[in-house]
């Protein structure tokens, strides 16, 4: 890996572990996760061009649907699961004590930039089994444990799509519309403590 992607790997994984950890609906959330998004997408500059892809809407949406289907299905058993509902709660907890709107684009920019950055340059560099790995790494640095299972299946499906589809237009699309999704309804099963 050239020593400037390792550095943005680095410093973004750095700043989504502090971003997670801080106090739920404060303004230092809201900057780190601005500064998370920032650090993905200098990083996807400073790596070169990232391919658009084939200009498929209609698939990645559906994939995107159909993923919130299946986290939807699994957050009915994990809310049984202590640790597994402790860990969702916690991450759940930035939507329910910061303003809806805010949330929402602040989780759907860093989407976004996560996908230009993992399966855009990194996918470029390492190939997708390697820029995977680096995702699942990335979050580990959120210490928790219901989102690097996250990252590792949603992952694995946006390289997929990445290496389908030629670039990626199609994981940004599928990582918004999942994202929109799980913010607008996985708060429900899983109310504050």
């Amino acid at each position: 890996m050239k020593p400037v992607l390792a550095a943005v790997t680095a410093a973004g994984s750095g700043l989504l572990g502090a971003s997670l950890a801080s106090r739920p609906g404060s303004r230092r959330f809201h900057l780190l996760t601005a500064s998370v998004a920032a650090t993905w997408l200098t990083g996807a500059r400073a790596g070169g061009g990232v391919p658009r892809g084939r200009r498929d809407v209609v698939q990645p949406v559906a994939v995107g649907a159909g993923a919130f289907a299946a986290f939807y299905g699994c957050a009915l058993v994990a809310r049984r699961i202590p640790v597994l509902r402790r860990a969702i709660t916690g991450v759940l907890d930035h939507a329910h004590r910061g303003p809806t709107a805010s949330v929402a684009v602040t989780a759907l920019v860093t989407g976004v930039a996560e996908e230009v950055f993992f399966r855009g340059t990194l996918y470029d560099a390492l190939g997708p089994g390697k820029a995977t790995a680096a995702y699942v790494l990335s979050t580990t640095a959120t210490r928790n444990p219901a989102l690097v299972l996250a990252s590792a299946v949603m992952g694995t499906l946006f390289a997929w799509q990445r290496g389908r589809s030629g670039g990626v237009q199609a994981p940004v699309l599928t990582h918004v519309v999942w994202s929109a999704l799980m913010l607008a309804f996985m708060p429900r099963l899983f109310p504050p403590d």
